[in-house]
């Protein structure tokens, strides 16, 4: 196959849309914690390391499912790329993604390689099929902001209201992003909570989690600005367009709420 080709594949096998979006929400906080130009790359790179490792097992893991239902838009499944470079390529970035979570401390490596890619993997090694399913992506994602500040040259662990904020975003990425796939999941014996909740309920539970994480990256520190209340009031609009809008409005509206809550609460941890 040529180069250009594969390489094109592995890029789409890696989730290029998650990994993307979790590394700018660390460079993000990196910024919003102080961390200079050298150990807020380093941060960075670690955890997009580790987010590589996470989007390739997960296309080679579910290579199998997704040929049942012909995803076409899965690299590994139509046989783009081999299972064997793909592991590789997984191997290579663990081994990078270790180094550099080292490099950030041992209390940020830990936090990173246990809580953060340990729990991307054991989503992908089968706990999308329970139902807490949610439960990986609330920890990961809750444990992000402490993957950043325990790497600061004084490290320290993040308010409590950043971590709650931060786990309860997760939850609502974790419903939003199975939405599209529940038909094809449901083929292939995954029952995950999203899919027990079910398409109509997803709909509405969804932009509610993504409003409570509104609620506490506003409220959850003691000073409130006039752009605070903008934010929130924003996202109690979003929720509503979210809860009442047909097509594809409500999936759009909830990464409306989503990407507030992404920006308050990185604002918010620089305050």
């Amino acid at each position: 196959m040529p180069i250009p080709s594969t390489l094109s594949a592995l890029f789409r096998a890696s989730h290029p849309g998650p990994t993307v979006a979790v590394t700018a929400l660390t460079a993000l906080l990196a910024v919003a914690a102080g961390h200079g130009l050298e150990t807020g790359l380093v941060v960075t790179a670690a955890v997009a390391a580790g987010q590589l490792t996470i989007g390739w097992s997960n296309d080679v893991i579910d290579a199998g499912r997704d040929q049942q239902v012909g995803r076409t838009d899965k690299p590994v499944a139509r046989g783009e790329v081999s299972d064997a470079l793909v592991w590789r390529m997984i191997a290579a970035a663990g081994a990078v993604c270790i180094v550099l979570s080292l490099a950030c401390g041992l209390p940020s490596a830990a936090v990173h390689l246990l809580l953060v890619v340990g729990s991307g993997w054991a989503y992908n090694l089968g706990l999308k099929g329970v139902v807490w399913s949610g439960l990986p992506y609330a920890v990961a994602f809750g444990a992000l902001p402490a993957v950043v500040t325990l790497a600061l040259p004084l490290p320290q662990w993040p308010p409590v209201w950043m971590v709650a904020a931060g786990a309860l975003l997760g939850v609502g990425a974790h419903l939003l992003n199975a939405l599209p796939d529940l038909a094809d999941d449901a083929k292939t014996g995954v029952r995950g909570l999203p899919h027990r909740l079910g398409a109509g309920k997803l709909r509405w539970l969804a932009p509610l989690v993504l409003l409570v994480a509104s609620a506490v990256a506003a409220f959850g520190p003691l000073t409130r600005t006039a752009w605070v209340w903008a934010a929130f009031g924003l996202c109690v609009v979003l929720a509503v367009v979210a809860m009442r809008g047909r097509g594809r409005v409500p999936f759009a509206a909830a990464v409306g709420i989503a990407a507030v809550d992404v920006v308050s609460l990185v604002v918010r941890g620089s305050a």
